[in-house]
């Protein structure tokens, strides 16, 4: 289960029952996030968990493309320089909703860069503090899962798989605040993986969308990698990262068939994930499956995912405009998950510990 992490002082810690939100409340609540946990700066309004009022992203990947990946006091600055434009936006988005109709405002205080986390936050509380509304902190890789409840019916329980840059897990979801990894990486994440396999094969930043793109147009076939063997629900990828590095070398001075290498690795990497992931549906005989993560907008992932349905089960998956780091899902994941209500001397952590 996640931990925040977070230390409650002589502030006023408030309680779920002080607030009323949730969905079992009976009220109607408008929650404001703020997420700026990496390379994008992003606030949303959404309403009941489920319902957005308003969702505003500045990405900051045109300005990280020349160093080839996220610099993070330059993402920090950046912050900065746009948190105030986000925030300002989505109240207009929102209309004739003003800052007292909000009943919380919550943002994303990790893991993630902790410059970059502390804009976000410290907006937050400010926002909280001058319109005396309560603050809530948000657990980045909760947010992801619940970018599912946006527009949907879903309700816990169901099996989880969240991909992403920096994470792989398996997590078992018994209800909206009691979650359980079953098994994670114990190397590379994929799209950590998707990413530094695009290098070698000289795609440029972000390399994760592009190799997808390629891998449709190559023959899934045509190189038989490695599945990295690890015992249980976890997943290792720094073998197979190494495999491809060794298939670049060997067409030294030769043409590179970048499209079936893509092809190759996208069908190992899809197919070790589904593995796993069944293996856990079938273990805990839940009918219901979800998505989250960046890399769920990887269309070979989502393909094998969604073929589920032709066994029965129900899949669900963010629309890609919530699959990668928006603040719809940290206002969802306020509004859901009743662990995460906090004081003001809430602090922002890295890793999750």
């Amino acid at each position: 289960m996640y931990n925040n992490s977070m230390k409650n002082t002589k502030y006023k810690l408030f309680s779920k029952e002080q607030l009323e939100i949730g969905p079992e409340s009976g009220y109607d609540n408008y929650i404001m996030a703020i997420e700026s946990s990496c390379d994008e700066t992003a606030c949303a309004i959404v309403k009941n968990g489920r319902e957005v009022i308003a969702n505003v992203v500045a990405s900051q990947i045109k300005t990280h493309a020349q160093f080839g990946g996220v610099i993070p006091e330059i993402a920090a600055r950046e912050h900065l320089d746009a948190i105030n434009v986000v925030i300002d936006e989505a109240f207009k988005q929102a209309g004739n909703l003003k800052p007292e109709d909000i009943t919380a405002f919550a943002a994303t205080v990790g893991p993630g860069l902790v410059g970059c986390l502390l804009v976000g936050l410290n907006a937050a509380k400010t926002l909280a503090l001058t319109h005396d509304k309560p603050f809530i902190g948000v657990n980045h890789l909760n947010a992801h899962l619940c970018g599912n409840y946006i527009d949907t019916d879903l309700k816990p329980p169901y099996m989880a798989l969240l991909v992403s840059g920096g994470h792989t897990q398996i997590i078992d979801v018994k209800s909206y605040s009691e979650q359980e990894i079953l098994g994670e990486t114990i190397d590379d994440a994929v799209g950590e993986a998707y990413d530094k396999v695009a290098r070698l094969i000289g795609l440029p930043y972000p390399g994760g969308p592009r190799l997808d793109k390629l891998a449709q147009e190559g023959n899934p076939k045509a190189f038989k990698l490695p599945e990295g063997k690890v015992d249980g629900y976890n997943f290792s990828f720094s073998g197979l990262k190494t495999a491809v590095l060794r298939l670049v070398k060997s067409f030294d001075g030769q043409e590179l068939p970048v499209n079936d290498i893509c092809a190759s690795f996208q069908e190992t990497v899809s197919a070790t994930l589904l593995k796993k992931l069944k293996k856990a549906l079938e273990e805990k005989g839940y009918n219901q499956v979800v998505i989250a993560g960046g890399v769920a907008a990887n269309s070979e992932i989502r393909k094998k995912i969604f073929a589920l349905e032709d066994e029965g089960y129900k899949v669900f998956a963010p629309p890609m405009k919530y699959c990668t780091d928006n603040a719809a899902m940290v206002a969802s994941c306020a509004y859901f998950n009743t662990n995460t209500f906090d004081d003001v001397n809430t602090e922002v952590f890295s890793r999750v510990k």
